[in-house]
């Protein structure tokens, strides 16, 4: 069901202050390093990976909480333990999540000199009231400063993320934003939703939360599909745009049934056919707690079809068959029919896949045809 492809994900649970919005196992501790105690508990699961089979590995991801906050030698000790069990193939896709105010040019120079290519930073907006309101810790400038930095230093491949229907956030200011980093010709764009999670500060505004209509927001998401297309980026992912060939290689592992081992607190694995996750409590991590088996029942026809149904590309109903012994569209004729009428998906050559509309209301679509 895995491809040959083997991703490895690291992530790092700290922040120098979390966003408003933030429901990931971050931890805001209002310092700009990682305490070298978590660095130590992740070096000892890494390297107890020792005894198991040594692949080659095509992807690496560094996600967070914030790894810029990684010093140089923290950086160090973890890609020297990750080198010790794993081969790390010469063409690999090296990524690390960056926000502005906590990567220095020595830094950056530091995860260069360690094989990394690809930079993941965050903007959300360029507005400072939209900022200050996310919880951002940067201003505009500074992001602006972080940007040239990466490039002065040789990475060739910078994404950016971009949130719509945030808090005072208008059509047109959506558009400022997305016109502004277009003209920074960054090489892959990622534009979320705000989604209100509970537990967040967010969510205990309510009601009060001055966030845009479904209307508005609907405009918004359109706007930054037609005036991307129009840029020469790619949607090839509900939420991701990308230049010819600077598809995100990491992610496409996860949405195309790829395996990949997540080290440190919070972290996911799919590997040998399994699922499995460390614990959220980073306290615990700390102290020794690991893998727990991800018994959810999830049907793995179902969570195939809905991650390869994200992806622009979609499935092919042959494969499908194949994986599963089954036939994607016994039963679901009508439906899918009437689906593919009113411009939701298509049904070509043997592959099924969601159209532009498609994508914005796949949430919806998902629930019907799974």
């Amino acid at each position: 069901m895995a491809t040959d492809s083997l991703g490895i994900y690291v992530h790092i649970p700290y922040c120098v202050r979390k966003c408003n919005y933030c429901d990931f196992c971050s931890l805001q501790n209002g310092r700009r390093d990682v305490p070298e105690e978590y660095i130590d508990a992740l070096v000892r699961e890494i390297s107890s990976y020792r005894a198991r089979e040594k692949r080659s590995v095509n992807t690496v991801y560094f996600g967070g909480g914030t790894p810029s906050l990684l010093l140089p030698k923290q950086l160090g000790r973890i890609m020297s333990a990750l080198r010790d069990v794993i081969d790390i193939s010469a063409d690999a896709e090296l990524t690390f999540e960056a926000n502005p105010g906590t990567l220095t040019e020595e830094k950056a120079r530091a995860f260069k000199s360690e094989g990394f290519n690809r930079v993941s930073l965050g903007l959300q907006s360029i507005h400072e009231k939209e900022m200050k309101k996310l919880g951002r810790i940067h201003t505009f400038d500074e992001f602006l400063h972080t940007f040239r930095t990466l490039r002065s230093v040789g990475f060739a491949n910078i994404s950016v993320d971009l949130m719509y229907g945030i808090p005072y956030q208008t059509k047109e200011s959506f558009e400022e934003s997305v016109r502004a980093l277009v003209a920074l010709s960054p090489e892959h764009i990622s534009a979320y939703g705000l989604i209100v999670e509970e537990g967040t500060p967010f969510f205990g505004e309510g009601d009060a939360l001055p966030i845009p209509s479904l209307d508005d927001e609907c405009d918004m998401y359109y706007s930054c599909a037609s005036i991307l297309a129009d840029a020469g980026y790619e949607h090839y992912e509900i939420s991701n745009y990308a230049r010819a060939g600077y598809r995100s290689r990491h992610n496409s592992l996860y949405w195309n049934f790829g395996e990949y081992i997540g080290f440190g607190a919070a972290a996911h694995s799919f590997y040998m056919g399994e699922r499995f996750f460390n614990t959220e409590d980073v306290s615990e991590y700390i102290a020794g707690a690991r893998h727990t088996p991800d018994n959810d029942g999830t049907d793995r026809a179902y969570e195939y079809a809905m991650l390869k149904l994200r992806m622009k590309d979609g499935f092919l109903l042959s494969e499908y068959e194949s994986l599963f012994g089954a036939s994607f569209t016994k039963g679901k004729e009508e439906l899918l029919s009437r689906l593919a009428k009113e411009g939701l998906l298509t049904l070509n050559d043997g592959r099924i896949a969601l159209t532009e509309r498609g994508f914005y209301l796949s949430n919806s679509i998902l629930v019907e045809i799974l």
